[in-house]
């Protein structure tokens, strides 16, 4: 097991009724799911870099660095993340980074929020449509989303590839809500979490296929 956040600190608030107790972790672990994890450091920021396993093809799987002995069920995880793609990457790549949540215990469900930067960068309308994304695993990926409810789940917003870009998503009930750099206006609403009212689980830090993902400042607000 690798000791990696003595290069990246973790931050989790705990508010128990009208008391908030701060814990700030210096040297916990994370448990690789699917990716291959490492330190590193980028644009002059430590952070810890995470790449999808090469041989899960599919899309939209458990794929991500999950947080050891963590539970979340509503509240607010803020993270700040930068993508790039990678030179072995199929021309779908898109910089696909996010964050997995209510994950459960053997990985076999869990939902997520990611971001494509670059398709917001791209010519294509319907490309930049679809910046943002909600999914949850297994039985409601992307394409399922597409096939019955076109564009709800998925939205534009600005950003780049290789640049910090600050991810704050508040879960409250079977709502999620993406902000997007300290904007006051999400850029994505989902109202109907696919996992139910009573979800809860561990977190991950989510990368899909050719992405080299870096993350840094998580924070976790829990209600």
């Amino acid at each position: 097991m690798i000791n990696i956040f003595k290069y990246a600190v973790l931050t989790v608030l705990f508010s128990p009724g009208l008391f908030a107790q701060k814990i700030k972790l210096t040297d916990t672990d994370l448990k690789p799911v699917g990716i291959y994890l490492s330190q590193s450091k980028v644009n002059g920021s430590k952070a810890i870099r995470v790449v999808k396993d090469s041989t899960i093809v599919l899309d939209d799987e458990p794929t991500y660095a999950r947080i050891n002995n963590l539970e979340f069920a509503q509240g607010t995880i803020e993270v700040k993340v930068l993508s790039k793609i990678l030179k072995t990457a199929p021309s779908h790549a898109r910089g696909f980074i996010g964050v997995a949540f209510h994950i459960n215990e053997d990985n076999s469900k869990f939902e997520a929020i990611y971001i494509r930067p670059a398709n917001a960068m791209a010519e294509d309308q319907l490309r930049r449509n679809r910046s943002t994304q909600y999914f949850a695993y297994p039985d409601f990926k992307f394409t399922d989303s597409r096939k019955v409810a076109p564009g709800v789940y998925e939205s534009y917003e600005d950003m780049e590839l290789n640049k910090w870009i600050t991810l704050k998503i508040v879960v409250k009930g079977q709502q999620a809500k993406l902000y997007i750099d300290g904007r006051k206006e999400p850029s994505l609403i989902v109202n109907d979490l696919k996992l139910g009212l009573d979800a809860k689980g561990g977190i991950g830090l989510f990368v899909d296929i050719g992405t080299e993902g870096f993350f840094k400042d998580l924070v976790i607000y829990k209600q």
